[in-house]
């Protein structure tokens, strides 16, 4: 039998096919097993139940709760001592990444680290260590007791979300990635120097990376009024500039570059379980890469000086539930006034009416006079800016007795009548868009009482949330420059 002989350069080429081949599956092998050595992983959360299954990464919805650690252990020891992170640390940056299914905008939800918000009870997954329940605590020391899953819960609690997974990246990552990208353009109106964070620029255009990008984002008085605030405009415009940057470099779309980001990313990262690996990391990165820069809409939660401590924030309402209403609804933050379509009537039960003081007005007769009638708004919401809003709405209706008084929560809306009043008490479900299954006669009432619940928080249409006007401070395709604080502005 005789053996058919290959051609010598076909044996060539065919060698060279197979080294080419093995020398790419290495190549790919080194890479995954590198990142996925370099991640750190920890719980989603402190013992909070998810209600929701586990998103899909590559199609649904997305929502990652970005966070900058003040930690200074290791490469981090140069900016403080352990003793000015205790425990877990503080989240020295925190922003709620919000990714549509559609892969057509994003939006960056920043809350001020000074923010006072109610802290849920949290376990720390590790030491199984459980902490109580605290009250007017700034949300940066949400983690620092029981970890990461603690600030995931208490983002939960005050959004009424659930946020699928999360991000955390030390110091050393923003000086890294600043450098790795080649620096980020940043533009301030007047030349500055913070002595404190040690950030000194000229007016106008600069190109900021290393110790330099740091000092930029982690300055607190450099910019605005010197507040949180300031800080928190100069750190969108930055991530604005990174995003720009990025697309117009082609960066997500090549791999080269992908790698190298990830590389210098994944060693100073730690995220929850679920994105504890290369695919998924990959996976939501290539969701961004074709995203108009229009729609990365950057956003601070409404905020104002608190009652409690001027020199701490609180939640501005109602514009904030309006916020967190538009987006549980998916909303379009870009777009001021557009509305979701009205939810189902709630399934919860009503509290029975609050006890208001006896009133000597007669019963109403058709057609009665609203300027006659007793209306009264029981705010079981815990919004009490939004009953001022549902009584003004009210007195501009005709009903010009409106008032209101608070009354115990109640997860339910509902209004209740007298007998005689069933006329006027349909006519308030009506101006409000409340179902008619959730208006009914008591004699606990006197006249007419709207009974507001958590499930109408904001807004004039119950069941229909809305974007409130001027939430978005810039989109990532706005060129900003920052104002500089007039106390460290320099020749």
């Amino acid at each position: 039998m005789r053996f058919r002989k290959h051609p010598l350069w076909l044996k060539i080429s065919a060698g060279a096919v197979s080294v080419l081949l093995l020398a790419g599956v290495a190549f790919a092998a080194y890479w995954f097993i590198r990142l996925q050595l370099n991640i750190t992983k920890a719980p989603l959360n402190a013992g909070a139940q998810k209600t929701e299954g586990d998103a899909n990464d590559a199609k649904d919805r997305l929502q990652i709760l970005i966070l900058g650690s003040d930690t200074r252990d290791g490469k981090n020891s140069k900016y403080g001592s352990a003793d000015d992170s205790t425990g877990y640390g503080h989240s020295d940056v925190m922003m709620l990444l919000d990714i549509s299914a559609d892969n057509k905008r994003v939006s960056i939800i920043s809350f001020p680290r000074d923010l006072l918000v109610d802290v849920p009870e949290c376990t720390d997954q590790t030491t199984h260590k459980s902490y109580p329940a605290r009250s007017g605590e700034m949300i940066n020391a949400a983690m620092a007791e029981a970890g990461i899953g603690c600030a995931v819960d208490t983002v939960n609690k005050l959004t009424g979300l659930e946020i699928d997974h999360f991000m955390m990246a030390d110091f050393n990552a923003v000086k890294e990635l600043s450098n790795t990208v080649g620096g980020v353009s940043v533009c301030i109106s007047d030349a500055v120097y913070d002595p404190d964070s040690g950030l000194r620029l000229p007016k106008g255009t600069s190109q900021v990376k290393g110790e330099q990008a740091l000092s930029f984002l982690r300055t607190r008085h450099a910019f605005g009024d010197g507040s949180d605030l300031g800080r928190i405009q100069a750190q969108q415009g930055f991530l604005s500039s990174l995003a720009r940057k990025v697309k117009d470099d082609g960066t997500l779309g090549n791999p080269q570059k992908l790698l190298s980001i990830a590389d210098v990313i994944t060693q100073n990262l730690t995220v929850d379980e679920g994105l504890a690996n290369v695919q998924s990391l990959l996976t939501i990165s290539s969701r961004l890469k074709d995203i108009d820069l229009s729609k990365v809409a950057f956003v601070a939660v409404p905020n104002r000086p608190a009652a409690a401590d001027p020199n701490r924030l609180e939640l501005m309402q109602p514009q904030a539930s309006q916020l967190f209403a538009a987006m549980r609804a998916n909303l379009d933050l870009t777009k001021p006034g557009a509305t979701s379509t009205p939810t189902a009537s709630p399934t919860a039960t009503a509290s029975t009416p609050a006890t208001t003081a006896p009133v000597t007005k007669t019963p109403a007769t058709l057609p009665y006079d609203k300027s006659l009638q007793p209306v009264t708004v029981a705010d079981g919401s815990g919004v009490p800016e939004h009953a001022q809003e549902l009584v003004a709405a009210l007195v501009k209706a005709g009903f010009t007795q409106g008032s209101q008084f608070a009354a115990d929560p109640t997860a339910k809306t509902a209004v209740y009548y007298a007998a005689g009043f069933e006329d006027v008490a349909n006519d308030v479900a009506k101006l409000f868009g409340i179902p008619a299954s959730q208006v009914e006669a008591s004699t606990a009432v006197n006249g007419v009482q709207l009974y507001a619940g958590s499930d109408f928080t904001s807004g004039l249409k119950f069941g229909t949330a809305s974007v409130p006007d001027n939430v978005v401070n810039q989109t990532a395709g706005d060129v900003k420059c920052q104002t500089a604080n007039p106390a460290l502005i320099v020749p």
